[in-house]
């Protein structure tokens, strides 16, 4: 098997991974700290490092930071807005994908973590109307604390980050011909 081969495999087991813990923390979360109607019980949370990092459930019925872009389009359900644009996004990061070199691994890497995350929030969409959150991260004391997300939500972030900043990184290794070259002496 050839090493573009095994990286690949290796990516989308590792975005599949992503998907899969995803989905048993959200689940993990619901059943933890959910009220017996299922709502979140905003009384519970689990110290992880004290007020630094907690858990605890809230819903997300908006995107990212809680905002609402569906309210451009508002004749569509939030649902479906979702979907659609998931699915468009999604389209396009297969294409890209599909696109890239063999020897750009980390931006294949970076490609197959947002689709990872894309998919795990698509899920919560789908089935539940609303992406499950329950990872709270702050500054003990200081408000306000940044916004609770998810396992999804993390792999999206790190594959961005790589994506942006892989290119930048690492630009002079991967064309030696672009980087400056020291004048000959002699």
């Amino acid at each position: 098997m050839k090493s573009s081969s095994r990286n690949s495999l290796l990516f989308w087991l590792i975005g599949a991974g992503m998907l899969g813990l995803d989905q048993a923390t959200k689940h993990w979360a619901r059943l933890r700290f959910s009220l017996p109607d299922g709502n979140p019980d905003y009384f519970k949370s689990l110290p992880v490092i004290g007020d630094w990092l907690q858990f605890r459930l809230v819903y997300n019925i908006g995107a990212a930071f809680g905002m609402k872009p569906q309210s451009v389009l508002p004749f569509l359900s939030p649902t479906l807005f979702y979907a659609l644009f998931s699915c468009a996004a999604m389209a396009f990061l297969l294409v890209y994908y599909f696109r890239l070199k063999s020897n750009e691994s980390a931006s294949r890497l970076g490609v197959i973590l947002i689709l990872a995350g894309a998919i795990g929030n698509l899920i919560d969409r789908l089935h539940f109307h609303k992406v499950t959150d329950f990872i709270d991260a702050g500054i003990p004391g200081v408000f306000p604390r940044w916004p609770t997300f998810n396992v999804a939500d993390s792999s999206v972030c790190v594959g961005m980050g790589i994506l942006l900043l892989f290119p930048i990184l690492f630009k002079s290794q991967a064309n030696p011909e672009s980087a400056p070259s020291s004048p000959d002496v002699g």
